[in-house]
């Protein structure tokens, strides 16, 4: 958590944003729940319309499947993540297109971010399964 402060605190809003992107990509490959937690609101959301019904995650309960998930890292994958683009709607409030890898599919996410008590957090996940790539 001090990491992402520190961020901010010395950086600019887009330079945050991406130090919380950064920490998402290496939490996602090493199937890292603490450091999920870390970047992630309490309140957050994670949900994708891939699977029917509709999957939808509180925090908890996808920390849970993180802490059961076999990590791409552990897996000798190779990382494959792209910031597509972030965009302000104010002070507090962006959101991001990112993608990434996980076994043998593509996620395309869409991350919408908070600064909540002057720390960006991820507080919605919402994203696409592109398989076979």
């Amino acid at each position: 958590m001090i990491t992402v402060q520190t961020a901010i605190d010395q950086h600019g809003p887009v330079e945050a944003v991406q130090h919380v992107l950064a920490e998402y990509f290496d939490a996602i490959y090493e199937a890292d729940p603490a450091r999920i937690a870390a970047i992630f609101h309490s309140e957050a959301v994670y949900a994708t319309a891939d699977e029917t019904p509709l999957l939808h995650r509180n925090l908890p309960t996808y920390l849970a499947v993180m802490e059961a998930r076999e990590s791409p890292q552990s897996r000798g994958e190779a990382r494959k993540d792209i910031i597509d683009s972030i965009e302000f709607a104010g002070e507090n409030t962006a959101r991001a297109q990112v993608r990434c890898s996980i076994g043998k599919t593509d996620h395309v996410d869409f991350l919408t971010l908070v600064r909540d008590e002057g720390r960006w957090q991820i507080i919605a996940k919402v994203f696409q399964i592109i398989p076979g790539s």
